[in-house]
């Protein structure tokens, strides 16, 4: 069975970094998808980052280009997400989900079956 768990959540200043991790396991992963969405009190679900298991196509949403790389460990079966000059509108609840499908691009949470129980960033101004 599948399970996804996050980690590396917690409080920061604007202009501050953290790093997420997601370790994924339950199968051997090769090409499916993973991201990350967050979610703000109060607001809809929303794509931050994706990216295959293989490495070869990664995307991102606009708002954090620049600021946010998403990668991953093979050896530990672990997706991270680098967030760097955090700003107080990147608060919420941070969820990794998985795409069996490891179709390239995907940014709405239902193509995504499968997630992580989340992590709270919160940014203070």
């Amino acid at each position: 069975q599948v399970r996804l768990v996050e980690s590396g959540g917690g409080l920061v200043q604007a202009g501050g970094s953290l790093r997420l991790s997601c370790v994924a396991s339950g199968r051997t992963f090769t090409y499916e998808s993973m991201a990350w969405f967050r979610q703000a009190p109060g607001k809809e679900r929303e794509f931050v980052a994706g990216m295959r298991w293989s490495g070869s196509r990664q995307w991102e949403a606009d708002s954090v280009k620049g600021r946010f790389t998403i990668s991953r460990d093979n050896a530990k079966s672990t997706l991270y997400l680098q967030m760097n000059i955090l700003e107080p509108q990147d608060t919420g609840v941070y969820y990794c989900a998985l795409d069996l499908r490891g179709v390239a691009d995907t940014r709405r949470p239902n193509e995504y079956g499968y997630w992580g129980p989340g992590t709270q960033v919160t940014v203070s101004s």
